[in-house]
């Protein structure tokens, strides 16, 4: 898990990178702040899912996690629409982007599925 929390940091780190190459005008503006927030608390409640006191709790921080990864890659999508990011600063962003949320489904489904397991078998 240490593996996966130094990625997320990392992916945090590479778009408030790519945060400085976007114009100072106000729709830039608002799309740095949009990605420092959803970057950042993509990748801090990651980091708390390690601190999760219950399996709903991890499930919880997980899918909040998710969600603002999802939210990470609508705005760096949304760079070249835009003409304020080249596709090609924001291709390989989007290509973890998308990693990162298959890797936190993957592990919400097990989650999931262990805690319908547990009930099941009464514990």
């Amino acid at each position: 898990m240490n593996e996966l929390r130094a990625r997320t940091k990392r992916f945090a780190v590479k778009v408030f990178d790519l945060i400085d190459e976007i114009p100072q005008s106000p729709k830039g503006r608002v799309v740095q702040t949009q990605l420092a927030k959803a970057a950042s608390s993509a990748a801090a409640n990651y980091r708390a899912t390690q601190r999760s006191r219950s399996r709903a709790d991890f499930i919880s921080k997980l899918s909040i996690a998710l969600e603002e990864i999802d939210e990470t890659a609508f705005w760096l999508e949304f760079l070249p629409d835009t003409r304020l990011g080249s596709s090609e600063s924001v291709t390989p962003l989007l290509r973890e982007a998308d990693e990162l949320s298959a890797i936190f489904m993957s592990s919400r489904k097990t989650a999931r599925a262990n805690a319908k397991n547990n009930r099941s078998n009464g514990r």
